[in-house]
């Protein structure tokens, strides 16, 4: 149930799992989707207009529905339409310090994700994938693609990604040409 005094919106958003695609509309509070994905105090959310897919067949839909609930921590990537619905930029990139842009490229054992990571000083491996309570870690202008279905692949002004499920995390400054 909804509290009185939090204002809630409708946003759409993919959610991948490690088998389903999940389209949909979710209600997030002021702090965005990156409220909702690090709430430790709820694993689990409602997808709201949900259609399926399994991402073998990733065009063919398997089943709609008015409302599915969803596991938070079995979700690797939620992409969404808009970088604004990421929330506020405080919440969002764990503070207002000054932040300096990355290019990284994410890899899952079923998803690879390339984008901007924007991050408070020197990137270091060990304190992204550590620092703080929150789980789900946004890039910016990301495209996430399935690795055993390329077919399978979504550009995004933004994607959240869990970082319980990262295999590795890579500069692109650092790929040998």
């Amino acid at each position: 149930m909804l509290e009185q005094n939090v204002t809630h919106r409708l946003i759409a958003a993919d959610f991948l799992t490690p088998s389903y695609r999940v389209v949909g509309r979710i209600m997030v509070p002021n702090s965005g989707v990156t409220g909702l994905m690090n709430d430790t105090t709820n694993s689990f959310m409602e997808i709201l207009e949900a259609k399926l897919a399994r991402l073998h067949m990733p065009t063919k839909l398997v089943g709609e529905y008015n409302m599915i609930d969803l596991v938070k921590p079995n979700v690797f990537a939620v992409c969404l339409t808009r970088r604004e619905d990421v929330g506020p930029q405080g919440l969002a990139r764990g503070g207002y310090k000054k932040l300096i842009q990355y290019l990284v490229r994410v890899t899952t054992p079923v998803y690879e994700l390339a984008g901007t990571l924007e991050w408070t000083g020197r990137f270091d491996f060990a304190t992204i994938m550590v620092e703080g309570i929150r789980d789900f870690v946004p890039l910016y202008d990301a495209t996430l693609t399935s690795i055993l279905i390329p077919q399978l692949r979504i550009e995004s002004p933004a994607i959240l990604f869990n970082r319980r499920h990262v295999d590795l995390l890579a500069l692109a400054s650092e790929k040998k040409e």
